[in-house]
């Protein structure tokens, strides 16, 4: 009976034990999440408060009456609807270039055997280890030669040639697929390409769509890029745009709100909907080496 005791008493404390310290996980996961969803609020609140509401102490979260007069403003003080318009084609033409490039280059260090595979493998993957700040001057002068500045030429065209990164995270989906599937269409009369396109790419699509999210954000979110590059409203995209409206009108907080919100959410929108992809993307990356 004792030992009974001592054993049901062993097994309380040690539920009581992991009550506890799942409590405080779930505590500390909520205050990291409310840390970070507090400035997403509070910009979508300043976008529809009028200004005599924005700087109240205390702040009022809710406007009343909620107003879209910021969101007017944004389009009044800055060509909005041409900069949205760059930055759709931008990362359009970076998602086409990607899937064009890194898909076949993946195929081709995973599946196929030519010489000097391993070697050229592991200088793609070198490339990774170069600061883009090693980079950006030799871009820029042959860019500059090319007669491409102040055009989206050199925020899209590269995407074509490859990214070392999607490389590799294609490459290791790849050889997860087994062999024998490419053994039976070859006896079929396949081609090569035959078997990377009607075989191997349907069957990595969450990496495909890993991918995508990858390039839609970095192309969406990229501000370096286009500071380089890029002069007029012709060229410019969002980010830039966005930038450059904060030093043209700072004190505007409302439309400076209004114009924050229109460039993240499509960003959100995007994440939410491919979430699941995304996440089993990169739960699988890796199985195989």
């Amino acid at each position: 009976m004792g030992l009974l005791r001592v054993r049901i008493g062993g097994g309380f404390f040690m539920n009581v034990k992991k009550l506890i310290s799942r409590v405080i996980v779930y505590f500390l996961v909520i205050i990291g999440s409310i840390s970070f969803i507090l400035p997403f609020l509070w910009t979508v609140s300043t976008a529809f408060k009028p200004d005599e509401q924005i700087f109240l102490f205390p702040p009022k979260w809710i406007p009343e009456p909620p107003t879209l007069i910021h969101f007017k403003e944004v389009f009044e003080f800055v060509p909005f609807g041409l900069l949205y318009k760059n930055t759709v084609v931008l990362t359009l033409l970076n998602i086409a270039g990607t899937l064009f490039s890194c898909p076949l280059a993946a195929y081709a260090f995973a599946k196929l055997k030519w010489p000097g595979r391993n070697v050229l493998f592991l200088i793609t993957l070198a490339t990774m280890m170069l600061p883009h700040q090693v980079t950006m001057i030799p871009q820029f002068l042959i860019f500059r030669r090319l007669g491409w500045l102040n055009t989206m030429l050199p925020l899209w065209l590269p995407s074509f040639f490859g990214n070392a990164f999607n490389i590799f995270l294609l490459r290791q989906f790849f050889l997860t697929l087994p062999k024998e599937l490419d053994d039976a269409a070859r006896i079929d009369g396949c081609s090569f390409f035959g078997i990377f396109w009607r075989i191997n790419l349907p069957l990595i699509i969450p990496a495909i769509t890993t991918v995508t999210i990858f390039t839609f954000m970095g192309t969406w979110n990229n501000f370096i890029g286009p500071l380089i590059y890029v002069r007029s409203y012709n060229a410019m995209p969002l980010s830039l745009g966005l930038r450059m409206f904060q030093e043209a009108y700072s004190a505007e907080w409302g439309a400076l709100m209004a114009a924050s919100l229109m460039m993240i959410l499509p960003v959100i929108i995007v994440f939410f909907l491919l979430q699941r992809y995304f996440v089993q993307g990169i739960s699988l990356t890796g199985l195989k080496g």
